[in-house]
C-alpha cells in the first residue's frame, strides 16, 4: 500500500473506458505509507510462522506421553509466545504511526488516528471461472480469459489504492463487481475451491475461508481505512480542509457501521461487530474534534457569549472522547485494540475538558457584569453550563459578586491544571506516544497557558476558599452522524455480461446444455409463441408442429437464432430475426431449467486464533500448490454464523450460536447485491 501524493513518484489511478481504475498505486514507490504497509506485510508472515510453530508445539503437547518431550515443547512453547507478543507489540507500533499519514503542512494539532489497511493475499480465479462456465453454462471458459483478467487486474489495484476518492471509487466498483460474481459462479451449494487470505488489522492474523463473504467484508473495511486515511491527509489549517475531514471521518463511520449491520460473526477479530462498534465512535469523535478545530480556527475572541459557545463545543469533545475510552476498555475489544490508541483517547479527553475548564475560567475571570450588559442573556447562557451549582452560590449572585466570580474562576483553573498535568503524565508513561513531539507541544503549551492565567490572578489566600468547580454540561451545534455509503453512485458494468441476463443465468439457477433445433415454416406458423423479457422463453407449444417433434419443449429459453447469441434480445427482435430468415429452416439454439437441488450449508476453513487450527493449517500450507478441487470436505453443521443480519443469532463473534432448526431460507430478488451464501460453517 503506497501513498498516492504524486510530486512522491506514485500517480493516481486513472478512470478506464469501462468504468473502473485498472490501476493502483505504485507498490515500490518508496513513500511513507509504502513502508508501513510493507512492514505490516513482513509482520504478518512473521506472525503466521510463529502461529504455525505454537500450533505444532500445541498438537505435540496433546499427543506425547513422555515427560521429557513434554518439558522441551512447554519450554519452546514459551518463547514462541514470547515471539508472539512482540511481533503484537512491533504491530502496534505501526497502528500508532500517525505522523506518517498527517498533512505535510506545519501544523499545531493532536494527530489524528487513521486505520491501516488490510493485507491480502493474490487470488487466481482463472481456472476455477473458466471450468465453471463451461460445466454450469455450457460455454467455452476460454472465450472469456479476458473478463476473468480483468478481475484479477482490478482486485490487485484494490490492494494498493490512491489516498483520494479515485481509491475510494475502486474500491467500491471491486465491491460492487464482486456482486455479481458471487450471483453468476457461486452456487449456494457447493464451494469454487477458490481461497480468500486476509490478515488482521490488529493481530495481524490470517483468515482464510473459500466464502466470497470475506472478500467482500475485507473490501469494505478498507474502505472504511481508506476514509480515515484521507480524514487525516487533510490540511487543518483550513476551512475547506477541516470540512473534507469531517467529511471524510463520518462517511468512514458510515462504511464500518454498514459493515456492522451487514456482515455479522465475521472471524476476524478486526470486524467483529464489538471492534467495528469502538471504531465507528472513534471515527466521530475524530470528526467532532475537527469541528471544534473549525469553529475556532478565525480565532477565538475574548467576549462572553462566544466563549460560552466554546466552552459547550471543547466539552463536547471531551466527553466523547471518554466514551470512546471507555469502549476501547471493554471486553473483547481490550485485547486487540492498540494500547496506544486508548491512552491517546484518554489523553484527549483529559485536555479537551481542560479547555473548557479553561474557556469557562476565562469568562469568570475577564468579563464583569457592565452596567450595559443584558444580565439577563448572562445569566441564562452562564446556567446552562451547568447541572448544579456549589452550595450557596446562585448564577446572578457569581455574575454581581466580583469576589465569588474570582473564586469560582480560579477553581476551574485549578480544575483545568488537574486535567492537564493527568494529560501529560499518561503521555508520559505511553512509550509509542511520548515519541510523538506535537502532541507533547500541544498538552504543554496548553498547560502552561493555564498555569499563566491562574498566575496572573490576584494573590490571595485560596485556602479559605473551598468551592469545587462543578462538571461543565457538554453541547453542540453540530451534530455529527455517520453518512452511509452510496453504492448506487458508483456506475459499474458487469464483466460477464455476455453469460446473459443476471436474473436467469446465475449460479442458482441450473440448466441443460443448448439444444440445436431445426424449425420448418409450417403455412407461415412457428408452431409456438415467445413471452417474456431477455431471453425469450418458448409458451403455447403446439404438440404436433415440427418444432416440438424436434425436441422443443414448453418453457425453453431461446439463446441463439441463426448462431447470432440473443441472450439479450427481447420478444419483437427475436421474431425480426424469424421473419428475416424467410421461408428458410431457422435454426435455434435452446435451454431448459432444471430443478434446482435442495440447498446445504456453505463450508468454509477459517484460521483464527483461539479456534482449532488444524484443518487451517493444512489448508495454509496448499495455498501454495493447487487446490484439488474434486476433494469434498464432510458436511459439518454449522456452529456460526457470517452473512447478512440473523436477528435470531447473537451479533458477537464470541458468541456460538447454534443452528435453528426448521429455519427456511427466504427467497429474494436476484440482484449483484443479494448475498446467495447466507449462512457458512468455521472449523
Amino acid at each position: 500500500m503506497t501513498d498516492a501524493l504524486p510530486p512522491r513518484g506514485c500517480q493516481a489511478a486513472e478512470p478506464a473506458e469501462d468504468g473502473y481504475f485498472r490501476k493502483g498505486c505504485n507498490p515500490l514507490a518508496e513513500t511513507g505509507r509504502s513502508k508501513l504497509q510493507n512492514q505490516r506485510a513482513v509482520l504478518n508472515q512473521q506472525i503466521l510462522r510463529a502461529v504455525r510453530m505454537r500450533a505444532g508445539a500445541e498438537n505435540l503437547l496433546r499427543a506425547t506421553t513422555n515427560n521429557k518431550v513434554r518439558e522441551q515443547v512447554l519450554l519452546e512453547l514459551s518463547f514462541v509466545n514470547s515471539d508472539l507478543q512482540i511481533l503484537k507489540e512491533e504491530l502496534e507500533g505501526l497502528n500508532i504511526s500517525v505522523e506518517v499519514y498527517q498533512n505535510t503542512e506545519e501544523t499545531f494539532s493532536i494527530p489524528l488516528v487513521p486505520l491501516g489497511l488490510k493485507e491480502t493475499k493474490e487470488v487466481d480465479f482463472t481456472l476455477p471461472l473458466k471450468d465453471f462456465i463451461l460445466e454450469h453454462y455450457s460455454e467455452d471458459g476460454s472465450e472469456y480469459e479476458d473478463e476473468i483478467a480483468d478481475l484479477m487486474d482490478l482486485r490487485q489495484a484494490c490492494r494498493t489504492p490512491s489516498r483520494d476518492e479515485a481509491g475510494i471509487e475502486m474500491l467500491i466498483s471491486y465491491f460492487l463487481q464482486l456482486g455479481y460474481v458471487e450471483n453468476r459462479f457461486f452456487p449456494p451449494t457447493r464451494h469454487m475451491g477458490i481461497l480468500f487470505t486476509w490478515y488482521d488489522s490488529f493481530t495481524g492474523v490470517p483468515v482464510c475461508q473459500q466464502n466470497l463473504l470475506l472478500e467482500k467484508a475485507s473490501i469494505l473495511f478498507n474502505t472504511g481505512a481508506l476514509y480515515t486515511q484521507i480524514g487525516t491527509r487533510c490540511n487543518r489549517q483550513t476551512q475547506a480542509g477541516l470540512e473534507n475531514a469531517v467529511d471524510a471521518f463520518q462517511r468512514a463511520a458510515g462504511v464500518l457501521s454498514y459493515l456492522k449491520e451487514t456482515f455479522t460473526h465475521t472471524p476476524s477479530y478486526d470486524m467483529s461487530p464489538a471492534m467495528l462498534n469502538v471504531l465507528v465512535k472513534m471515527m466521530l469523535a475524530q470528526a467532532q474534534e475537527c469541528v471544534f478545530e473549525q469553529i475556532g480556527l478565525p480565532g477565538i475572541r475574548n467576549e462572553f457569549f462566544t466563549l460560552v459557545k466554546m466552552t459547550q463545543e471543547v466539552a463536547k469533545v471531551g466527553e466523547v472522547y471518554m466514551l470512546v475510552n471507555t469502549a476501547m476498555n471493554q471486553e473483547p475489544v481490550k485485547e486487540n485494540i492498540p494500547y496506544s490508541w486508548s491512552k491517546l483517547a484518554q489523553i484527549k479527553s483529559d485536555h479537551y475538558k481542560a479547555l473548557a475548564h479553561y474557556f469557562i475560567a476565562t469568562i469568570l475571570c475577564d468579563h464583569e457584569l457592565q452596567s450595559g450588559d443584558d444580565e439577563d442573556q448572562q445569566e441564562k447562557a452562564l446556567s446552562q453550563l451547568y447541572d448544579y451549582m456549589p452550595e450557596g452560590l446562585m448564577v446572578l449572585t457569581i455574575l454581581k459578586d466580583k469576589v465569588q466570580r474570582k473564586q469560582l474562576g480560579k477553581a476551574h483553573l485549578r480544575k483545568a491544571i488537574v486535567y492537564h498535568e493527568e494529560a501529560l503524565r499518561v503521555c508520559g508513561l505511553c512509550k509509542k506516544l511520548r515519541n510523538i513531539d506535537v502532541l507533547q507541544e500541544v498538552l504543554t503549551a496548553a498547560h502552561k497557558r493555564s498555569l499563566l492565567k491562574y498566575a496572573q490572578q490576584e494573590t490571595e489566600d485560596d485556602f479559605l476558599s473551598l468551592i469545587q468547580a462543578p462538571d461543565i454540561l457538554p453541547k453542540t451545534e453540530h451534530k455529527i452522524e455517520t453518512i452511509a455509503p452510496h453504492f448506487s453512485k458508483v456506475k459499474v458494468k458487469d464483466f460477464f455480461h455476455r453469460l446473459g441476463p443476471l436474473t436467469v443465468f446465475s449460479a442458482k439457477q441450473r440448466w441443460t446444455a443448448p439444444r440445436t433445433i431445426r424449425i420448418h415454416h409450417e403455412a407461415g406458423e412457428l408452431g409456438f409463441s415467445l413471452k417474456g423479457g431477455s431471453p425469450v422463453q418458448v409458451y403455447c407449444l403446439d404438440p404436433v408442429c415440427s418444432a416440438a417433434s424436434m425436441g422443443l419443449k414448453e418453457g425453453d429459453y431461446i439463446v441463439s437464432v441463426g448462431g447470432v447469441d440473443c441472450k439479450w434480445h427481447g420478444v419483437n427482435e427475436v421474431l425480426e430475426k424469424f421473419k428475416s430468415m424467410g421461408e428458410q429452416p431457422i435454426e435455434i439454439e435452446v435451454i431448459s431449467c432444471q430443478d434446482t437441488a435442495a440447498s446445504m450449508h456453505s463450508k468454509s476453513a477459517t484460521y483464527s486464533v483461539g479456534m482449532q487450527k488444524t484443518y487451517s493449517l493444512i489448508c495454509l500450507a496448499m495455498e501454495e500448490d493447487k487446490i484439488d478441487q474434486s476433494k469434498k470436505v464432510p458436511l459439518k453443521l454449522p456452529f456460526l454464523s457470517w452473512g447478512t443480519k440473523n436477528r435470531q443469532k447473537a451479533a458477537s463473534t464470541l458468541c456460538l450460536p447454534s443452528a435453528v432448526a426448521g429455519s427456511s431460507q427466504i427467497k429474494k430478488k436476484l440482484s449483484p447485491f443479494t448475498l446467495l451464501n447466507t449462512e457458512s460453517s468455521l472449523y
